[in-house]
């Protein structure tokens, strides 16, 4: 197990509470266990918004909770799951340290508003910040459901675990594509409001991985609100829910971030979002980056090494605020060794051919391109202060977020179709009875059953009780019949 002293080192690093960074280290080691545990590689898949943090935006909000669409109903039991992770527990302890006391871990089955068995678990954990013999132990959540569809297919996804114990090769995990995650948060979006799911789309949108993808997040999500059974989002809607998610803003997002933005930062941007979500090009102009000088490149795989350094960290921060159009406050040491503080509007990191590191922001109030070498950069702090970008902001992870939206990987989809669940496979294999095992689905528009010789949850064209079509493609899951 890693000291007690790095997570006090990155959380004052990253302005945040110890015991969030300890969480999200303890995160990652419980990603580890489940994936490495044959029964749930291949039929749990990981989506939400811990899976932005730990999958595909490297400078994003601290998360608490896991969640998972399972693809074998059969999971959804207390029992197995007590069985399951019982053995997590123990791989987790001999490979990291990190103690989960099986004895307090709990597993609540319970029936959601669709009539369908979801599941609620509690993973008690104690890990280096945690006082020793403390009876209070903190808890990470799961989530687990089978009543949802999957569009789009999943990814095996690389999980971001920036501690000095990663495994030599790397902790993965399979998880919903880039598209399929945007998509299911705007749906969220739609029924709760919450304040994360602003956040959450809003980032989204900004991102220039995005920027193509309109068509393909629209009708990801076209499928998504006719399984749910409710109308497209639209942003008359959320009027009516302004108040509380931004009453609520502070609260549930102020401890997940280093500096909390502005609500109306975000909220006056889903104007823009719905905009580009109907009329992409409308939105995103051709916006111009800052000039480069003779022999600079942009200098993205930076954020791939030194991790932990002093500098490091500082150009951390600056990418926060840059991705959340924050402007920053530098400790700037000049070139005769003069101490000066500049604010400025972030936008981009360059590598010069002599080797320096060079950051280009606006600076203020003056609104002049500056750049600022990062060896002579002192401290950095980050403003409430927002901007409206004049320039690209080009502070791009290395993640390949746009190959892992056209991945599709044998062992996590099968057919030739996204709507074509992958043959479930079963903990133990019942004997074949009567011409075989047959399966029970329910199209979630008009409520018409399927029973199929395989489990393949695509439905054949049907109309409804009305005669009309329907438009249900997924049907989910209802039983097994033997």
């Amino acid at each position: 197990m890693i000291p007690k002293r790095e997570i006090l080192d990155l959380a004052t690093q990253t302005n945040l509470q110890p015991h969030v960074v300890e969480k999200d280290y303890v995160l990652g080691w419980l990603l580890a266990g489940i994936y490495q545990h044959q029964v749930l590689r291949d039929l749990w898949v990981f989506k939400g918004g811990t899976c932005l943090k730990k999958c595909y935006f490297e400078t994003y909000r601290f998360s608490e909770d896991l969640d998972f669409t399972l693809r074998d109903s059969a999971h959804i039991d207390e029992k197995f799951l007590l069985g399951i992770f019982s053995e997590i527990a123990e791989w987790v302890y001999e490979n990291s340290g990190i103690e989960i006391p099986v004895d307090r871990l709990t597993f609540e089955v319970f029936e959601n508003p669709r009539g369908i068995e979801s599941c609620q678990g509690r993973v008690y954990y104690r890990a280096p910040v945690t006082p020793a013999g403390n009876k209070s132990l903190p808890r990470i959540k799961l989530d687990l459901t089978v009543d949802e569809v999957i569009v789009d297919a999943p990814v095996l996804t690389p999980v971001r675990h920036d501690y000095s114990d990663q495994p030599e090769n790397g902790i993965k995990i399979q998880s919903y594509s880039y598209v399929e995650v945007f998509a299911e948060k705007i749906r969220a979006l739609k029924e709760r409001a919450r304040p994360r799911d602003l956040y959450d789309v809003i980032n989204f949108f900004r991102r220039p991985e995005s920027k193509g993808l309109a068509t393909q997040v629209r009708d990801v999500l076209t499928e998504k609100c006719a399984y749910k059974n409710v109308s497209f989002p639209i942003l008359s809607e959320l009027d009516d829910h302004r108040t509380d998610c931004e009453a609520g803003w502070k609260n549930q997002l102020a401890h997940q971030l280093p500096v909390l933005p502005p609500f109306d930062s975000f909220w006056e941007e889903l104007q823009n979002f719905f905009t580009w979500l109907e009329n992409p090009e409308r939105v995103f102009a051709p916006q111009e980056s800052i000039p480069f000088g003779a022999g600079e490149v942009s200098h993205f795989s930076i954020w791939r090494r030194g991790a932990g350094t002093p500098q490091m960290n500082m150009l951390d921060l600056i990418r926060f605020a840059a991705v959340n159009r924050l402007c920053v406050e530098l400790d700037y040491r000049k070139e005769n060794g003069v101490r000066q503080t500049y604010l400025i509007e972030p936008y981009s990191l360059r590598a010069t051919a002599d080797n320096n590191l060079i950051l280009y922001g606006v600076k203020l109030p003056a609104a002049q391109i500056r750049g600022f070498r990062t060896d002579r950069i002192l401290g950095v702090r980050v403003t409430e202060n927002t901007f409206t970008p004049r320039y690209t902001v080009d502070f791009i992870p290395d993640v390949p977020v746009l190959q892992n939206i056209k991945q599709s990987t044998a062992q996590t989809h099968t057919g030739s179709s996204p709507w074509v669940t992958p043959t479930t496979r079963r903990l133990t294999s019942p004997k074949k009875r009567n011409g075989g095992i047959q399966y029970v689905f329910k199209c979630p528009v008009c409520n018409k059953q399927f029973t199929r010789s395989s489990n393949n949850s695509r439905l054949n064209p049907h109309k409804n009780k009305l005669g009309q079509p329907c438009y249900g493609r997924t049907g989910f899951f209802v039983k097994t019949i033997f």
